[in-house]
This record gives C-alpha cells, sequence and structure tokens, in this order.
C-alpha cells in the first residue's frame, strides 16, 4: 500500500497551519503600511503645512511641475504645481519654523 495513497492521509508535512499564520500576518503588516495623500488645493496644503505634527517639506522640481512633499506623524502629503510662479509664491509662504529642502 505504499505506493498507493488513499482520500484520507495526506503524505505531505503539515505545513498548512504554518502558512497560513504567516500569511494572515504578512498581510495584517501589509495593510499597516500608509500611502501618500495627494493634496489638490493650494490652500489645504498650506494648512496641512502648519498643523502641529508636520516636520519638514521637500520640493522636487521636474522639467514640466513642482512637486511639494510635507511630512507629517502619520502620511506624506503631495502636492504638484504644474506653474512656476505659482510654486515661487507657494514657497515663500510656508511656515519658517519648518524645515525646507530643494531636491
Amino acid at each position: 500500500m505504499e505506493g498507493k495513497r488513499s482520500l484520507g492521509q495526506n503524505t505531505e508535512p503539515r505545513l498548512g497551519a504554518c502558512r497560513s499564520a504567516f500569511t494572515k500576518r504578512r498581510k495584517r503588516s501589509l495593510s499597516a503600511i500608509k500611502m501618500p495623500k495627494q493634496i489638490h488645493e493650494i490652500k489645504d496644503f498650506l494648512l496641512t503645512a502648519r498643523r502641529k505634527d508636520a516636520r519638514s517639506v521637500k520640493i522636487k522640481r521636474s522639467k514640466d511641475a513642482v512637486k511639494f512633499k510635507v511630512r507629517c506623524s502619520k502620511y506624506l502629503y503631495t502636492l504638484c504645481v504644474f506653474d512656476t510662479e505659482k510654486a515661487d509664491k507657494l514657497k515663500q509662504s510656508l511656515p519658517p519654523g519648518l524645515s525646507v529642502q530643494d531636491l
């Protein structure tokens, strides 16, 4: 009877419980990762930058747009500005206590 498998016997090692526990743990940790939030209005971005938990602002310039990224305690908020004059005005109106990095 060694060559034949009966329906009731499982010949593989019992790893099902370990795998399911691992995938549950992995799914839980992946859901804990927070994705960045995009802000579409300049006024909302300035209010977010003035919050108490805002730590820093990074400004990334490309040939098409200027991206402002403010790091808060829970999320990274991003604003895309396609007009360079508006971007310069926005940079001037950022709170003075916030660290600003040009990338």
